[in-house]
């Protein structure tokens, strides 16, 4: 199914990931050995690597409630990069209820082809703590 507008391609992204569907996550990204995948703590990976981590990810079970926010949309020609900020609850423990995780922002890179918007570039990663605290990390030496 082509998509109609970059916004039709995210949303179908947003629904794959949070249904946990790797058959729908796949019809989201452009045919292509330029995609590429950028999240957090783990290695660019690029062209058939990104569908397969999709694959393996979602056949552990993997699945989120996000929600999504827009920051910007920049649109021109046959690209568009749409900013957002991405709102996951993890889901609850035994005994303990659901808790929000810090916010992430995230760049989805959409390309007009011949069958529609497709998804070439998803890249994410966590918000800056707020002024004057450091993040985490080592302490002093």
């Amino acid at each position: 199914m082509p998509f109609q507008s970059p916004q039709d391609a995210e949303d179908a992204f947003y629904d794959a990931l949070e249904s946990g569907d790797a058959q729908a996550m796949e019809q989201v990204w452009e045919a292509s050995a330029d995609i590429a995948c950028l999240l957090p703590m783990t290695p660019l990976i690029r062209g058939a690597e990104v569908l397969e981590m999709w694959r393996a990810m979602f056949a552990q079970g993997a699945s989120v409630d996000i929600q999504v926010g827009h920051l910007s949309w920049v649109q021109g020609g046959d690209l568009a990069l749409h900013l957002i900020e991405e709102r996951i609850t993890a889901p609850p423990d035994p005994g303990r209820p659901a808790q929000p995780i810090p916010p992430v922002y995230a760049s989805n890179l959409f390309r007009r082809g011949p069958d529609g918007w497709r998804l070439v570039v998803h890249q994410n990663s966590p918000v800056p703590p707020p002024p004057g605290r450091a993040p985490p990390g080592p302490g002093p030496a």
